[in-house]
Order: C-alpha cells, then sequence, then structure tokens
C-alpha cells in the first residue's frame, strides 16, 4: 500500500521523533501549496475596492466582499501559523504538539479559504448577474470545496478504520485521547 497518511505507522523502524520530524515536513510542504493561493486571492481582494466597477455590488455585495476579505485574512493567518509556530517553538522538544496543531491551523484556514472563495465568486458574479445566481455559484462552490476537502477524506478515513477494525488492528491513534485547544 506505501506509504501515506492514512496508515497509522507506515514506518515501524522510525522512532516517534523521527516520525514527528517526517510528519511536520510533510504538512509545512502542504500548506507552501495551499499558502500560495490564498495570498493570491487575499491580495486580489485587497485591491478589488478600488476598481471602477466595484460599486455595481451593491450595498449587500460590499458585505459579503467583507467577508472574504476577512475569511482570507483568517485563512492567510492560520495556514502560516505553522511555519511561524515551527520559528517560535524552534528546538523546543515539542513537535508532536507542533504536528498537532498544525493540523488543527490547517483544517481552520482550509474552512476560512472556502467561506472566503465562495464569496469572492458571490461578488463576482453579483457584479455581473443576478442575485440568485450569485447565490447559487457561491453555493456550489462551497459543495464542491466541502465534498473535496472535508467530506470525501472524511469518509475514506472511516472506511479505512472499519477495514482496520474488521481486521483486528486497534484504532488509529488520533483517537487515543482528547486533545485541548491550548495544544
Amino acid at each position: 500500500m506505501g506509504t501515506s497518511d492514512t496508515e497509522p505507522d507506515p514506518r515501524p523502524d522510525e522512532t516517534p521523533r523521527e516520525r514527528f520530524d517526517r510528519e511536520l515536513v510533510e504538512m509545512l510542504q502542504g500548506l507552501r501549496v495551499i499558502v500560495a493561493g490564498v495570498q493570491f486571492l487575499f491580495a486580489f481582494l485587497l485591491t478589488l475596492p478600488f476598481s471602477n466597477g466595484f460599486k455595481r455590488v451593491g450595498h449587500v455585495g460590499q458585505w459579503v466582499f467583507y467577508l472574504s476579505l476577512i475569511t482570507a485574512a483568517c485563512a492567510s493567518i492560520c495556514l502560516m501559523a505553522p511555519a511561524a509556530q515551527h520559528r517560535m517553538l524552534f528546538r523546543s522538544g515539542r513537535k508532536d504538539l507542533l504536528v498537532n496543531r498544525s493540523n488543527r491551523y490547517g483544517i481552520a484556514g482550509t474552512l476560512a479559504l472556502t467561506v472566503s472563495m465562495s464569496s469572492a465568486v458571490a461578488v463576482a458574479a453579483k457584479g455581473f448577474f443576478s442575485s440568485g445566481l450569485a447565490a447559487v455559484t457561491a453555493a456550489a462552490i462551497v459543495g464542491v470545496a466541502a465534498w473535496a476537502w472535508f467530506v470525501q477524506p472524511m469518509l475514506t478515513r472511516r472506511r479505512i478504520e472499519a477495514a482496520r477494525e474488521d481486521d483486528g488492528e486497534r484504532p488509529e491513534a488520533g483517537r487515543r485521547e482528547l486533545r485541548t485547544i491550548i495544544d
């Protein structure tokens, strides 16, 4: 099956420290890809109010734009937090904490990105089409993002865990304990 994030112990010969090192590197590499897109979206949103056609979106559209701008900023913060915290916690011996925290920031940033993208699409669509089409288009963007980024991976994870339990393996380590938000 090969090494993947869905395997509980893909490299049984590695130490916990080596595993956290590898997981942190993999996570930071993945977040780098997302951060570039978020930064581009955020930069575009920062320029939009200064364009000539911005008044066409109306008062409601401007509030939807504001939602898009704020959630793009939040997505940027959340998706950059793992790299920033990695620098701040350098040599603290807490990569386990950093990996778990970074995963939560990644999920929160992706949720914020979903809201920002769908809101930006709604504003753009409202500038040229009806409010109804803008709302339907934004809802479709939310649906596609929800499926691709959240629902499909969760269903896959459940299917893998169910197969492991059927094979008599222990449930994945993530279920061992509830972690606090502070971690």
